[in-house]
């Protein structure tokens, strides 16, 4: 039973430019998150309060908050991986923040050098100054399917991350397939691993589509119940862990999708494509979008 509705929390400002080589100004940032929010898209992650040191192309996510057009209904997030991360997000005006934790410990170490118990750990102040001003949170779990460094992640593995997120206090956690290796048939084993603890409607999928697997893995997790999706405008992104690989699932492609299966999502396409063609045209590169490609032709 596929889901009447489904919410796309859009990526591309985010997760999708910060593994771009080359950084986008601010100015360009917030005029992307604008024109998706004009689309009709009600969660929009907007930046990322990490260190500029280690991820040049967030620096200034702050601005960016401020200078976005803020729309009612609109839910601006904030990646925010330690307590001075949330604390910046809160200071700028994030309406959500969001933490990730690893389900594979060598990606753990080599992403953000300490253990997935220590970086569970480090989330708790974080958890505690997101409770005390009211502001959600929302979990993400990398390489839930494989990792670069340690190969296949058992599903088990996925589901106690995952429920180490959702306990803590967490709202909804998004399992993320980091390299882009998952197929519909282990995907599903993840879901029917993580729901024994965590409820479906508070699960959501993050796809990458590095071989060109994320639309079938889409419709494998509706056809379980899941009913939030996050992509990234024009494909956005990249996998920094397979050369050459395309990053993100496009949102073009899922919302295409979605019409296709008359599932409700209140995101327009031809606004969708026009986010798309600026952000492109900003940046110097083509669409990896192939429902953007074809429509736009």
């Amino acid at each position: 039973m596929l889901p009447e509705s489904v919410r796309i929390v859009e990526v591309g400002a985010r997760d999708g430019l910060q593994n771009l080589p080359t950084p986008a100004s601010v100015e360009v940032r917030a005029q992307l998150v604008n024109m998706l929010a004009q689309s009709g898209l009600r969660h929009i992650e907007t930046g990322s309060f990490v260190s500029p040191k280690y991820v040049p192309q967030m620096a200034g996510s702050d601005q960016v908050f401020q200078s976005v057009e803020k729309k009612n209904g609109v839910v601006y997030a904030a990646l925010t991986p330690n307590l001075r991360g949330m604390e910046d997000a809160l200071s700028s005006g994030a309406d959500e923040a969001a933490v990730f934790a690893s389900a594979s410990e060598g990606f753990s170490q080599k992403n953000i050098n300490c253990s997935i118990a220590e970086s569970l750990k480090r989330f708790e102040p974080v958890m505690a100054l997101a409770q005390q001003h009211n502001i959600p949170v929302r979990g993400y779990v990398s390489c839930i399917i494989s990792c670069p460094y340690d190969g296949i992640t058992a599903p088990l593995q996925v589901a106690e991350v995952t429920r180490e997120l959702y306990q803590m206090g967490c709202y909804e956690v998004s399992l993320g397939d980091t390299i882009g290796t998952g197929t519909p048939v282990k995907v599903k084993k993840v879901l029917e691993a993580c729901t024994k603890d965590v409820p479906m409607e508070h699960l959501a999928a993050h796809f990458h589509n590095t071989y060109g697997q994320a639309l079938a893995n889409i419709y494998a997790s509706l056809e379980e119940g899941l009913s939030v999706v996050d992509s990234a405008v024009a494909g956005l992104g990249g996998c920094p862990y397979a050369p050459g690989a395309s990053g993100n699932v496009a949102t073009e492609d899922v919302l295409y999708l979605m019409e296709g299966l008359n599932i409700k999502t209140g995101v327009a396409m031809d606004k969708l494509l026009e986010a798309a063609t600026f952000i492109c045209g900003q940046l110097g590169i083509e669409s990896r979008s192939n429902a953007g490609l074809a429509l736009g032709a």
